[in-house]
């Protein structure tokens, strides 16, 4: 009997999950107003498939940076991909804050809303310039940050790990370990040792991407529907739209011109794209990110580097077009008008903030940022709330597919692309056209 493919097994989870969500819904919550035994459920499910995904972020960006930078054989090479990567994060950005500006001004969500005022709040996390710096220096060894609350029940504590700091430390370490020679040998060895089989047990838990789709597709419908759209519905349609140009239109032209098949791309990068909508976290969905630029043929050496650095940094839904159409419709719902100067604001601090506001990651956050930039007012934010469960499902899409595109688009330019790729379990033909043996100057 012939196996199901692994994509259209997660097809089936999507779809399934719809209905369970439906189902779920039209069940409704129980009498004290709790959910219902299935959504609960469906919760439960998509829950720990994300956590299973986040336990393996750690290990995976600190092991596979050291061993990028090992593998790369020189500091040079690796800060001369790393501008490049960057700088192709910039460009990517700056096209796609443009969109977000231009939908703006076309569909005026601010003044085509019936959203009342009552619903504005100032938000209680605000972004800050300087949460980019202080982001990048490690508060330990670990990257290991602690929070505390406390309520009616007592304090809790929880601990989570500051990726950006994971990545300077990762840097530093491989660095390190180059400048040692000979005697990082056996740390080198003992570190792809590691590595791999991480990568065994990230192909554990990728297997059990169908379940988990059913969960997370599942409560998000059973939990907020598309019932929440309602008076913001030209808001939330030209945020859509502006995704959808960016991952349908901008980034199937710049592949094209590099010379790479659209459609075997995005084949390849749709289980990512597909955990990143449902799941709604682009450090959850990092594992599988990481493992589908490979298939694509850009180098693990390069790709263990780039999509770490991409998953705090690039951020094409969250930092581009949101806060760019979003600090429009704040401007016209309070009848502010905004310059071309204050247009130009919105390029540059959307352009930048991604990395301004890696240190504390947020879409909100983000949106905090330009409009406390702009002199806006923070309680727009509050107006916004009701959908934003809906409208982060296509930015985090987003911000995963241009995740992939830009180290593709790197590679191709630096002719790594489909050179000594690392293969996984389920092998995938490397996106790259056959070149033709003659050689240009």
């Amino acid at each position: 009997m012939q196996r199901i493919p692994f994509a259209a097994q997660v097809l089936a989870g999507l779809i399934l999950g719809i209905v369970l969500g439906l189902v779920a819904r039209e069940i409704g919550p129980v009498g004290d107003g709790s959910p219902n035994w299935l959504t609960s459920t469906l919760d439960t499910v998509g829950s720990s498939f994300v956590a299973l995904l986040r336990a393996l972020v750690v290990p995976l960006v600190v092991l596979a940076i050291i061993a990028s930078i090992a593998n790369l054989r020189g500091v040079a090479g690796a800060a001369r991909l790393a501008g490049r990567t960057l700088f192709w994060f910039a460009i990517t950005a700056l096209i796609a804050v443009v969109i977000g500006i231009a939908l703006g001004l076309i569909f005026q969500p601010g003044e085509n809303t019936t959203v009342s005022r009552d619903a504005a709040a100032a938000p209680t996390k605000v972004g800050d310039w300087w949460a980019f710096l202080t982001g990048l220096i490690p508060s330990n060894f670990l990257g290991l940050q602690a929070s505390t609350s406390i309520k009616e029940t007592g304090a809790t504590t929880s601990l989570s790990f500051n990726v950006l700091q994971l990545v300077v430390i990762a840097i530093a370490v491989g660095i390190a370990a180059l400048k040692i020679g000979e005697k990082a040998e056996p740390f080198l060895n003992f570190n792809r040792s590691a590595l791999d089989i991480v990568l065994r047990v990230l192909g554990w838990v990728i297997r059990l991407a169908p379940i988990g789709t059913i969960g997370l597709i599942g409560y998000a419908v059973a939990d907020y529907g598309w019932d929440a759209i309602g008076s913001l519905g030209a808001y939330t349609g030209a945020v859509y739209l502006g995704l959808a140009l960016v991952v349908g239109v901008v980034y199937p032209v710049l592949l094209r011109v590099h010379g790479i098949p659209v459609l075997r791309w995005f084949a390849t990068v749709w289980p990512a794209l597909q955990l990143a909508f449902v799941s709604r976290s682009s450090l959850g969905t990092l594992p599988v990110t990481e493992q589908v630029t490979e298939r694509v043929g850009v180098p693990r050496s390069y790709a263990s580097f780039a999509v770490p650095l991409g998953a705090t940094t690039k951020m094409d839904g969250c930092a581009a077009i949101y806060p760019a159409l979003s600090a429009i419709f704040v401007a016209q719902f309070y009848d502010i008008p905004l310059t071309v100067s204050d247009h130009l604001l919105i390029v540059l601090v959307s352009v930048l903030g991604s990395a301004a506001t890696a240190g504390t990651t947020g879409a909100t956050v983000m949106l905090t940022l330009t409009l406390s930039t702009l002199g806006l007012p923070l309680e727009g934010v509050g107006l916004l709330l009701a959908v934003d469960p809906i409208l982060d499902m296509g930015r985090t899409a987003t911000n995963v597919a241009g995740q992939v595109l830009v180290p593709t688009i790197v590679a191709k330019r630096e002719g790594i692309l489909g050179q000594a790729a690392e293969r996984t379990e389920e092998p995938v033909e490397p996106v790259v056209e056959k070149e033709k043996e003659t050689t240009t100057a």
